[in-house]
């Protein structure tokens, strides 16, 4: 793929080890809008967290990544066939999906391609949903550190496309008949040490370690130590989701 902005193959073990699985609820509302089960694509999958919790609603699932590393690292399942392609590449027969899913991802595709190979190949009626989770929430005592620490200390380092994230994918065109979904939201509990490998698959973590020459989790690890003394302690983090649905 032209252009392909590659900000995640180097942290793709800890992109597999630490971002969180999406809500086996949420997975479930949108599978229940299709009309048939047979086949799902999940694009920009990353390690395949989307498309394992799609495994157990599909017949079929094909999963697929510009990242040959971030594929190299995806959970393995018996129903989910994983592919090195770009967004608008999904090797799909026309009209042969019943629902097309992006998480996490959308905000780095170039949207005229992905969406034009969207059509292709949802089937009449067939479902898009795209999704996104915001700025991390864990405690009074957590937060205002990590609001720090994300919009001054990684501030010249977020990729442009990250606004859209912070817009819940408002902001992006959507071309397609929109069903307005209720509010959702991720949780996972965490220890410390946890928390701190999620951060570090943060692209503004990367591009600050390769422009400082230093992990800027160091003096933030420091900081957590204060205020989530015990490391092993899990504390419930929350993560917004923002969701856009549309059919065919």
């Amino acid at each position: 793929m032209t252009g392909f902005a590659d900000h995640f193959s180097r942290s793709a073990p800890a992109y597999a080890a630490y971002r969180p699985s999406y809500p086996a609820p949420l997975i479930s509302y949108i599978s229940s809008l299709c009309a048939a089960r047979d086949l799902a694509w999940d694009a920009g999958t990353g390690s395949g967290q989307a498309a394992v919790r799609l495994a157990a609603h599909f017949t079929a699932v094909v999963a697929t990544d510009a990242s040959a590393d971030q594929i190299g690292h995806a959970q393995p399942h018996p129903t989910v066939t994983y592919r090195i392609a770009p967004e608008d590449q999904s090797g799909l027969a026309s009209r042969s999906a019943d629902l097309v899913t992006v998480a996490q991802a959308l905000h780095w595709f170039d949207l005229p391609r992905f969406y034009r190979e969207v059509r292709r190949v949802l089937k009449p009626g067939g479902v898009l949903a795209a999704w996104c989770y915001g700025r991390v929430r864990v405690d009074a005592a957590v937060d205002p550190i990590i609001d720090d620490f994300y919009a001054r200390r990684l501030a010249p380092f977020w990729p442009p496309e990250r606004r859209h994230v912070e817009a819940a994918y408002g902001d992006l065109p959507f071309p397609f008949d929109e069903i307005r979904p209720k509010p959702w939201v991720m949780k996972a509990p965490l220890t410390r040490p946890a928390f701190l490998g999620y951060l570090g698959t943060w692209s503004a973590v990367a591009r600050a370690r390769e422009s400082d020459g230093s992990d800027p989790l160091a003096e933030l690890a420091r900081q957590l130590a204060d205020a989530w003394r015990d490391e092993d302690e899990p504390r419930i983090v929350t993560w917004p989701i923002g969701l856009r649905v549309g059919t065919r």
